[in-house]
């Protein structure tokens, strides 16, 4: 999945530093909270997606292919992924505090535009403060959209991962091309919370039966993964 995501409307969610850490410092408020985005778009693959989360970064990220049509010409397709996902704190504690703030809106996040179809994207959120429920393709709300798709680009990071994963067993020539995607997609938001998937990139990095830009690349994308 490498649906293109909108410039604008991601620097609208990534809060500057100083904010991020002031959020991060609330999670004594965030306890007991939960966050869970489904994502389903039968043309793509995977179709389908879930992220849940908890207010200290960890949660599950479980995806499902779907019946959508191998690509022509083939490439490495990410396997269904079911696992433990660790997100860092102060960009959950954003995704919370945008959920927080919906809870106390209480405003119709679907925008009925007639847009291009972007996926459903189906976010509930549970904590002392409410409960929010929204489901959508296009948002109006600059910060529900933003919201969204900053979620699908840390789903897609994660789905690289697993991609990654799959080459190094299988085409390790295909990690050239699909490293200087990932260096291309972190630059430009489409790819989000590169910290998911260390443990590969950190194999990667170390590996001397890959080719030494693949190594070098890895070691870029860990640089950014610590920002």
């Amino acid at each position: 999945m490498r649906a293109p995501l909108v410039a604008a409307a991601l620097a609208a969610f990534v809060l500057p530093a100083p904010a991020l850490l002031a959020q991060a410092g609330s999670g004594a408020a965030l306890s007991g909270s939960g966050f869970q985005v489904d994502y389903s778009n039968p043309s793509i693959t995977p179709a389908h997606w879930t992220i849940t989360l908890n207010a200290d970064g960890s949660g599950h990220f479980r995806s499902e292919r779907g019946s959508a049509p191998a690509s022509d010409p083939p490439t490495m397709e990410a396997p269904n992924v079911d696992r433990d996902i660790r997100l860092s704190v102060p960009f959950v504690a954003h995704v919370f505090q945008e959920a927080r703030q919906q809870v106390v809106l209480g405003r119709d996040c679907e925008s009925h535009m007639k847009v291009a179809f972007q996926g459903w994207k189906k976010i509930h959120y549970t904590g002392p403060d409410g409960e929010w429920s929204c489901e959508f393709n296009y948002s109006r709300d600059k910060q529900v959209q933003a919201l969204g798709d900053s979620l699908v680009a840390v789903a897609s990071t994660i789905l690289e991962g697993a991609r990654l994963e799959a080459l190094l067993q299988h085409d390790r020539l295909g990690l050239d091309r699909e490293t200087q995607f990932m260096l291309e997609a972190s630059g430009d938001g489409r790819l989000l919370q590169l910290g998911a998937i260390r443990s590969i990139l950190e194999r990667l990095a170390a590996d001397d039966q890959v080719m030494e830009r693949v190594r070098k690349r890895a070691k870029q994308l860990l640089a950014r993964a610590d920002k």
